[in-house]
């Protein structure tokens, strides 16, 4: 565990758990459940994403509010999301391949990222944890699934 001052008033408390097993995703959300005040980040990792629904529904027998990082997790019932806007990446692959077909040599093009992000928050999963969202982060989603 490390100390992360985030303020001068406030003091975070982080650990990195990995699972690439069943097992250990168990073992993981047991070890958040002992804590209090605990909140769950979800990367986007291969393994995690294809036990997406063990992970959400894990999330929601411990109370434990959790962010990942594809919008497929909030609308299993997970509490939210905030990553790349997958519709819109393909569509940049589609025109860069695009232009590839064209004659562009692939060594002359520049590298592409995400440009387009989303924001995703399940009011359903806040309810059942009790949590209250706040107005201004609910009108910065760009999907509220009530």
């Amino acid at each position: 565990m490390s100390l992360l001052g985030v303020k001068r008033t406030w003091s975070l408390r982080f650990s990195v758990l990995s699972a690439g097993t069943e097992p250990e995703i168990d073992r993981a959300f047991a070890s958040v459940a002992q804590l209090t005040d605990a909140a769950l980040i979800v990367a986007a990792d291969p393994f995690l994403i294809a036990h997406r629904d063990r992970i959400v529904a894990l999330a929601a027998r411990y109370a434990i509010p959790a962010i990942y990082s594809i919008r497929n997790f909030a609308v299993a019932g997970g509490l939210m999301s905030y990553g790349t806007d997958f519709a819109d990446s393909y569509r940049q692959a589609g025109i860069y391949t695009g232009r590839i077909i064209r004659g562009e040599k692939p060594a002359d093009l520049p590298v592409q990222q995400s440009i387009k992000f989303e924001f995703v928050v399940n009011l359903k999963t806040a309810k059942a944890l009790g949590l209250a969202m706040p107005p201004a982060l609910l009108a910065r989603a760009d999907e509220v699934i009530e």
